[in-house]
């Protein structure tokens, strides 16, 4: 009796991935699907068979940035397929790196597995090679990104996304629905819903129902936000337009539903150059409406985004920014120095502000959020709030409330931390803040 043949060891895949957490859900459906076929994953360059970058192609600095990874894995590896939003430059980075196996657009999922295939052809044992039902993921095991939809029907002045990723296409709300649960079943305890546009979540699909356990669920924000919060894990919206109906989703926020938490990317506060952003305007309403919303959920945190030394940008124009965000009193920000973008209509706009100006306005800005950051920050001292930790050590950890987001917000420093492990929700009493952190002990 002859013995079989020895199993041809599994081919190993490398990613590099870049760019903001809808990239990176994109990068996890690539792995999960090429781990069902039986691929490993390696973590370095030069045990990998072939090697993935997922690029970003939002502005200048983040192609370069791309480039100089594609560049750093064919130096390290030689074997590189790129896909991402910069791929759509495919002429470009072939002109730079001739020598790449192939090149993809944003989400183009089939493509990048087949460019894989013909790099590494797969060897797969299905008695050995299992994908857990959530699929693989690249961030922690208690919190995962879930992309509900894709594209974007805006027309910024200063962006090309849609020119990338294509119009706003949404996913059904049970497909929605059940991915969020495996991953709660898996051990996620926080939710984080992106999108290029959440608020526009279902109009693509008229708001159609589909179902969802013993219901009906209709693709629309509300709705969707509604049944997720019955799975109790934490629900952390991004990326959401102040449309009219998101007043809906504060009440859920009051009940526990949802975190009190949202991702609105304002990105100015004078009317004039929201005009030329082609962004709505009327931030007066705006203002009214988050008084109203605070009104209804008064722990409410707000983040947001904002563009510094956009063209045509005067200091009166800018004063008014520094007036607004003074008024809006926002929880978490970040401010941006205007660049071109290859293809934006901005990069047509007269009046560019010069590089020190742009310089000096970034620092002003930065310096007056700095305090109002730290004044609400301030106003949490003395109170016990839900913390989810993050990193566990011996007798210390970090973690987050729910006005911070994973990364890009703030953290909570806990001293008596003996036995918390990551993941862990723990009532933390705050005793200590500075401009961007707070501190504290658990409550026993």
């Amino acid at each position: 009796m002859t013995s079989p043949a020895p199993q041809k060891p599994a081919p190993k895949v490398g990613i590099v991935s870049l760019g903001c957490p809808k990239a990176l859900v994109d990068s996890e459906r690539i792995i999960t699907k090429l781990r069902a076929e039986g691929y490993s994953i390696s973590g370095s360059y030069d045990a990998a068979d072939v090697v993935l970058v997922n690029t970003c192609g939002f502005l200048d600095s983040a192609k370069q940035e791309s480039l100089e990874a594609i560049g750093e894995a064919m130096r390290e590896n030689g074997r590189v397929i790129v896909t991402g939003c910069m791929g759509v430059e495919s002429e470009k980075i072939r002109g730079m790196f001739p020598d790449v196996l192939a090149v993809t657009g944003p989400q183009q999922y089939e493509a990048v597995v087949e460019a894989v295939h013909e790099a590494a052809p797969p060897v797969h044992d299905p008695f050995v090679d299992l994908v857990p039902p959530q699929g693989i993921r690249l961030t922690p095991r208690h919190y995962a990104y879930l992309k509900i939809s894709e594209g974007c029907n805006h027309s910024c002045s200063f962006c090309i996304i849609p020119s990338m990723r294509g119009k706003l296409a949404s996913r059904q709300a049970n497909d929605v629905l059940y991915e969020a649960e495996r991953l709660v079943k898996a051990g996620v305890k926080e939710l984080l819903v992106i999108s290029q546009d959440t608020s526009a979540y279902g109009v693509d699909l008229r708001h159609a129902e589909s179902q969802w356990r013993d219901r009906k669920v209709k693709a629309r924000l509300t709705e969707l936000c509604d049944a997720m919060g019955s799975l109790g894990a934490w629900v952390r919206l991004h990326y959401v337009y102040p449309y009219p109906h998101v007043d809906e989703v504060i009440p859920l926020m009051a009940e526990g539903k949802l975190l009190p938490y949202l991702d609105i990317p304002f990105q100015h506060g004078a009317p004039s150059v929201l005009k030329a952003m082609r962004r709505p305007g009327n931030q007066e309403k705006v203002l009214a409406r988050i008084r109203a919303w605070r009104d209804i959920c008064p722990d409410l945190a707000i983040r947001s985004t904002f563009i510094v030394g956009f063209p045509g940008e005067t200091e009166t124009e800018f004063q008014a920014l520094l007036d607004w965000i003074d008024e809006a009193q926002l929880d978490r920000v970040g401010c941006f120095k205007y660049e071109n973008v290859e293809g934006a209509a901005a990069n047509d706009l007269p009046g560019h502000v010069s590089d020190e100006v742009k310089q000096e306005r970034w620092e002003r800005f930065m310096a007056a959020q700095q305090t109002i950051s730290a004044a609400r920050l301030k106003a949490k001292v003395g109170r016990t709030l839900d913390v989810i930790i993050d990193d566990a050590k011996r007798t210390t950890a970090t973690g987050r409330t729910y006005a911070d987001a994973p990364e890009i917000d703030g953290i909570v420093k806990i001293r008596n931390a003996a036995g918390l492990q990551t993941g862990d929700i723990v009532k933390v009493a705050i005793d200590k803040a500075t401009a961007y952190d707070l501190s504290g002990s658990v409550v026993a």
